[in-house]
C-alpha cells in the first residue's frame, strides 16, 4: 500500500450543520447508539499499518510513540510498511530507516541508546524492542513494488518467495545483520494483478504458505486488495481464502483528488444523491463474501486521512459539487485542527463526516464515523479492521482507541438499518 494519493486508483441524505464540533472521545460521544449488552464471542483484529516514511516527517515518528499514547497494548498486528519486491528477490526497501538510524534513550523503545558501533539499529531494531514488550503483538512485513507480475510466474516464484523468507523470517537483513523472529509473516500488497496474473497469483499464495510452513508454525499471510473484488479481475478468492489468514480491504479512496466533484472517501453506505459514485463499504464487504471469502477472513479498511477540494460551490453544503481538488492526502491529526474554523456536516446514513468553511470541502473519518463503521464490521463479524496508517492519528491515539471501544463493544445491529433514528449533530467546544 503506497501512500494513499500514490496508490493505484484507489441516500438519501439529510444534512445537519454543527456549529465548531462534535466531542470526539468515544465514552462521550455525541450519537449514543445501543450497545450490545454482551460482548461478542470470538476476537476481531485491530491492525494498522506503521509508515517507514514516517521517520521523515518533519517530526519523526518512531514506534516509541505507539508505546507513549499506548496504541500497542490496544494492536493486535502491525504491518510495516514497507519490504520491497524487485528484480526477483526480496529486500530491505530504506536501510537507513529500517537498520541505520540511532536512537537515544529518549525515543527508543527500551528506553536505552543506541549503540552507535552496532551494525542492527531502526525501526527494525525498534518493532524488536516493541515485541519484547508486547510479546502477543504479531509484526507482518507489508511487501509492495512493481515486480509481483513477474516474480510470480513459475520459472521465478519459488526463488523469489525462498528470498523473502531469507531476509524478512529469518532476519538476514544485509551483511552482517542476522536477526530472525522480527516478523511474523508477510502482507502481500499487489497492486493489482490482472486477468492475465490471476493464476500466477494463487499460486504465488501457495507457494507462500508452503515455504512459510516449513520456515515456523504459525507464521500469518495477508493479502491487501482493492475496494472491490472487480480491481482483481480473474481471481478465484474461493480459492485464495484457504491460503491466506487474512484479507485486508482497502475500504478507502472511493473519491479523491483524481476526481473534481467532492464525496466521501469512505462510504459506509451508499448515497443516491452522490451523482458520481455508487459503491461502498457495505456493497463491497458483501460482494467479497459472495466471492468467497469467509467474513471471519476480511478486514475492512479504515482511512486516518483526508483529502480536500479549493473553490466548491455551495450548494448542499459544498457535497457532492465541483472543485479544485487538492493533490495529496492530510492527516487525521491535521484535519482536526481546522475544524474550529468551519462547520462540520454528517451523512446520517453512514455517519461520514465533512468540513466546509463556504470555500474548503474535506472528506476524512472521525470519531463518530469510525466508532460507527467499526461497530458495523464488529457486527458483520469481519475479522476485523486494518488502519491506513498509525502516524495519521493525533498524538493521543484518539482515532485508534475508538475502533479499539468499538471493536469490544459495538452498537447494536439495530443502527444500522435502513432509516436508523439517530440523535442529530450538536455543538461541541473545538480544539
Amino acid at each position: 500500500m503506497q501512500k494513499h494519493f500514490d496508490r493505484s486508483w484507489r441516500q438519501w441524505l439529510v444534512v445537519s450543520a454543527l456549529a465548531v464540533h462534535l466531542p470526539f472521545l468515544f465514552p462521550t460521544a455525541a450519537h449514543s447508539w445501543p450497545l450490545h449488552k454482551h460482548a461478542r464471542t470470538g476476537h476481531p483484529l485491530l491492525v494498522g499499518y506503521f509508515p517507514q516514511w514516517g521517520l521523515y516527517y518533519d517530526q519523526p515518528y518512531s514506534v516509541k510513540q505507539l508505546v507513549d499514547n499506548g496504541s500497542a497494548a490496544l494492536l493486535d498486528q502491525i504491518n510495516y510498511a514497507q519490504g520491497f519486491v524487485s528484480d526477483g528477490k526480496c529486500s530491505v526497501a530504506d536501510p537507513h530507516a529500517d537498520l541505520d538510524t540511532t536512537y537515544t534513550a529518549e525515543n527508543s523503545v527500551s528506553g536505552k541508546p543506541d549503540d552507535p558501533a552496532s551494525s542492527f539499529r531502526g525501526y527494525f531494531d525498534q518493532l524488536k524492542e516493541l515485541k519484547k514488550r508486547y510479546p502477543r503483538l504479531k509484526i507482518l512485513i507489508s511487501l509492495e513494488g512493481a515486480g509481483f507480475a513477474e516474480d510470480a510466474r513459475p520459472e521465478n516464484r519459488k526463488a523469489f518467495v525462498a528470498s523473502c523468507v531469507d531476509v524478512f523470517l529469518r532476519g538476514n537483513f544485509a551483511p552482517g545483520i542476522h536477526e530472525s523472529g522480527i516478523f511474523d509473516g508477510f502482507d502481500i500488497d499487489w497492486e493489482y494483478p490482472h486477468a492475465e496474473d490471476a493464476a500466477n497469483f494463487r499460486a504465488l499464495l501457495e507457494e507462500f504458505r508452503s515455504q512459510m510452513r516449513a520456515a515456523r508454525p504459525g507464521l500469518r499471510l495477508s493479502i491487501a486488495v482493492g475496494h472491490s473484488p472487480q480491481m482483481l479481475p480473474g481471481t478465484d478468492f474461493a480459492a485464495v481464502a484457504p491460503l491466506v489468514d487474512q484479507v485486508g480491504v482497502m475500504n478507502y479512496d472511493y473519491t479523491g483528488p483524481w476526481s473534481q466533484t467532492t464525496g466521501f472517501l469512505a462510504p459506509l453506505f451508499t448515497s443516491p444523491a452522490d451523482p458520481r459514485h455508487s459503491n461502498s463499504i457495505e456493497k463491497n464487504i458483501a460482494e467479497y463474501q459472495a466471492a468467497g471469502v469467509p467474513a471471519e477472513k476480511l478486514l475492512m479498511g479504515v482511512p486516518f486521512y483526508g483529502y480536500s477540494w479549493t473553490a466548491v460551490d455551495h450548494t448542499n453544503n459544498g457535497l457532492f459539487q465541483t472543485g479544485r481538488a487538492v493533490h495529496g492526502d492530510q492527516p487525521y491529526r491535521y484535519i482536526r485542527t481546522l475544524t474550529a474554523a468551519s462547520s462540520v456536516y454528517r451523512d446520517p446514513r453512514s455517519q461520514a463526516p465533512w468540513l466546509f468553511d463556504g470555500e474548503t470541502f474535506w472528506t476524512y473519518e472521525d470519531a463518530v464515523s469510525v466508532r460507527y463503521k467499526v461497530s458495523y464490521a464488529a457486527n458483520k463479524r469481519l475479522g476485523g479492521v486494518m488502519i491506513w496508517e498509525l502516524s495519521d492519528d493525533t498524538t493521543d491515539a484518539e482515532l485508534l482507541n475508538t475502533a479499539h471501544q468499538a471493536l469490544l463493544h459495538p452498537v447494536k445491529a439495530s443502527a444500522f438499518e435502513e432509516n436508523p433514528q439517530h440523535p442529530g449533530t450538536v455543538k461541541g467546544s473545538g480544539r
